[in-house]
């Protein structure tokens, strides 16, 4: 008598099938691009925003990493809900979330709901990036394999980076700075049909419990720290307040490392850290990204308002960028998997610093030529390190941990992106009021039209660059602002472009006995 067929082999064998392991891939990545996009898209509809709501440098820092700050706080909390309650449940749950925020954020009335609705969306944004990552590992189970969808799923994420100025150049210059939360609206809807067709439920076979003291601490520490950041070329770096901020913040972190080894299931597990290559894989996550955020709002301000271009054509100026992650990206997943991450990671390195050490020396009129190769060796950097950073996280792991290191090195991107923002934002501010008053001094401008120039210069770069309007005088102010603020930005590049050279010497020093699909 014939035995009857095995349901779970038959469910295996669907799964394993090329057609619906791609198709599972392809509905996982609308939803990722769109989560990572929306946390660089909205850098080119900044000067706009800040016209309509009169805000100042460090509102248009908020902006950027509300968002960010609550994607790298959630991350790890949102993966262990996807594995206690499905992670296709997750997804759509998440997915609905954001597309919610989307709408609240195309609709905010001030400055205050806007950075309030982008906490949201970040709050749905935290339960897709996790979910997608663990559908892919689960669904692609040969490690050379997972290996190339884990590269794909890293270029993506990496293109979507990119491709947020561009995309929200567009929509700002065709329609207003809202049209760049209405995009996710179809794209949403679009991912949530192919997830309920495509996609597989799956969960962990033991859920882990959750650990609310870590997730609590971990948001302090993240919280505390880019405020401290942000606010602290307004207050002074020495002042009680900032100190005060760096002191809790410092506190926070030593409390959440002590939390999570004596609790039995930590939200990060510190003994990953015991592994070089997931230890290095965090560290050089958090570094490129550091560096390519950075680089995007430091330089999405520099076009508009230094050298005048609107929102489309600031957004067309970082093509190159864009095309170059766009054919970088999974060849880097493909090198990966054939060869192993050192030498993608080596070499994202040095065309990091490469980019950062010409843009150190950019100037408020530079050739369009120049620009193109800073940003080309920048589009390089971003291509490479995104496929084989993930990989480096999971090598060396079990196959049932593998989700979490992966999820982990996801975390550090969102650290880092935080990081860039708030760092490189800081000493752009800084180094721009110190520097903007000896500039405008050359010009022997009359007493109040200076004072005027240094009070808007307290509000940040991009309010003290309104004053390129003072009558017979903006010519000259103009030209005074836009060299302050470019030779400003020069530190951010070249502590950037330090941040380079520190990766690539971690790339060399933890890689080295990793070999491809993640041996």
């Amino acid at each position: 008598m014939a035995r009857p067929p095995d349901p779970a082999a038959a469910a295996e064998g669907v799964r394993a099938r090329p057609d619906r392991r791609t198709l599972t891939l392809v509905a996982c990545s609308p939803s990722l691009f769109m989560v990572v996009m929306d946390s660089t898209v909205v850098n080119v509809a900044l000067p706009s925003i800040q016209r309509q709501f009169g805000a100042t440098f460090a509102d248009l820092q908020w902006i950027v990493d509300a968002y960010v700050l609550v994607l790298a706080s959630l991350l790890l909390l949102s993966g262990s809900l996807g594995d206690r309650f499905g992670r296709r449940r997750v997804f759509q749950v998440g997915l609905t979330i954001f597309c919610l925020g989307s709408l609240l954020c195309s609709l905010a009335p001030s400055l205050g709901w806007l950075v309030a609705f982008r906490m949201l969306q970040a709050t749905g944004g935290s339960m897709l990036t996790p979910s997608t990552l663990a559908i892919i590992a689960n669904t692609f189970t040969e490690p050379r394999e997972r290996a190339a969808a884990i590269g794909v799923w890293g270029g993506i994420s990496g293109l979507a980076t990119a491709s947020g100025p561009v995309i929200g150049g567009l929509l700002v210059q065709a329609i207003d700075w809202r049209a760049i939360f209405w995009v996710n609206l179809p794209i949403g809807a679009v991912a949530f049909v192919m997830a309920a067709v495509f996609v597989a439920e799956s969960r962990a076979a033991r859920a882990r419990p959750l650990d609310l003291v870590g997730q609590g601490l971990a948001i302090a520490f993240l919280a505390l720290v880019t405020y401290a950041l942000i606010e602290a070329p307004v207050d002074g770096w020495g002042s009680t307040r900032i100190l005060v901020l760096f002191a809790a913040a410092a506190a926070a972190l030593v409390a959440f490392v002590a939390a999570e080894l004596r609790v039995a299931a930590p939200l990060l597990d510190m003994r990953f850290f015991r592994n070089p290559s997931f230890s290095g894989a965090a560290a050089m996550a958090v570094m490129a990204f550091v560096i390519l955020t950075g680089f995007i709002f430091l330089n999405t301000l520099y076009l508009q308002e230094v050298r005048g271009l609107t929102p489309l054509q600031a957004g067309l100026y970082t093509l190159p960028a864009t095309g170059v992650i766009a054919l970088v990206s999974p060849l880097s997943g493909q090198l990966t998997g054939r060869i192993g991450p050192r030498l993608p990671l080596v070499l994202a390195g040095l065309f990091f610093a490469a980019s950062m050490v010409l843009l150190t020396r950019v100037a408020p009129a530079s050739g369009s030529s120049y620009l193109f190769v800073a940003f080309v060796c920048m589009g390089l950097g971003s291509g490479l390190v995104n496929p084989p950073i993930t990989n480096a996280a999971v090598s060396g792991m079990p196959p049932d941990r593998a989700g979490a290191a992966a999820a982990v090195a996801s975390t550090a991107r969102n650290v880092g992106s935080v990081m860039g923002v708030a760092i490189l934002g800081s000493i752009a501010t800084t180094r721009f009021r110190a520097l903007l008053p000896g500039q405008v001094a050359r010009l022997g401008l009359p007493p109040a039209v200076t004072a005027r120039i240094a009070a808007q210069a307290s509000r940040g770069a991009a309010a003290g660059a309104q004053e390129k309007a003072l009558g017979p005088h903006g010519a000259a102010v103009a030209r005074a602002v836009g060299l302050a603020f470019t030779q400003a930005i020069h530190g951010g590049y070249a502590v950037s472009a330090a941040v380079a050279l520190a990766l690539t010497a971690v790339a060399l020093a933890t890689t080295r006995r990793l070999r491809p699909g993640g041996a």
